[in-house]
């Protein structure tokens, strides 16, 4: 069996609300980092409040449509990012979201990397049918490396979002459990 937690780049764990605050409020403040990963306009929480969050979240308890990881990367146990899934029990699928707040690591095949341990979580331990996502057209990088991943490209909804005033294109995306496995047999960790 395969590590769960482990892929070739990063690892993932539950991080405590103070040190995910701390390091959220941090990416906050990187504005390309925030459009990329949302289509609402940008807001800034302080720390104090996002710890609240975080430990009201947890006050609540364990969730089974709902799972979070912070992402590390192996060599240096530097907190790079999260991932997040959501899980639809009825339809048997999740819905993904990951994101990269530190810069230095953008490009580096490290988001490929939380991608695949994402997916093989989703696979395998929630044992869904498929895995959704989306994203932003002008969003590059993401598509190369959601499409590295094994994510096909299932619709596009037109110019549904303004940046700086122009318009852009919301990518929508997916992947079937034995698309993943074909892709494992060539993949061994």
């Amino acid at each position: 069996m395969k590590d769960l937690f482990r892929g070739k780049l990063v690892h993932i764990m539950a991080e405590e609300p103070e040190a995910r605050a701390k390091v959220e409020a941090l990416w906050q403040r990187d504005s390309e980092f925030v459009r990329l990963a949302d289509s609402v306009p940008i807001s800034m929480e302080s720390e104090k409040k996002l710890k609240d969050r975080f430990n009201k979240q947890d006050e609540n308890g364990f969730k089974p449509e709902r799972y979070s990881f912070a992402v590390r990367t192996l060599d240096a146990d530097t907190h790079i990012g999260f991932f997040d899934i959501g899980v639809d029990l009825i339809h048997s699928e999740a819905w993904v979201g990951i994101g990269i707040g530190e810069r230095e690591f953008w490009g580096k095949g490290y988001g490929t990397d939380m991608m695949k341990l994402c997916l093989q979580y989703a696979f395998t331990e929630l044992n869904v049918h498929r895995v959704s996502l989306g994203l932003h057209a002008f969003n590059e990088r993401a598509l190369r490396s959601y499409e590295k991943a094994g994510f096909r490209l299932e619709g596009r909804t037109r110019q549904d979002l303004m940046r700086e005033g122009t318009r852009s294109d919301s990518l929508w995306m997916g992947i079937l459990r034995e698309e993943w496995m074909q892709m494992q047999m060539g993949d061994k960790r």
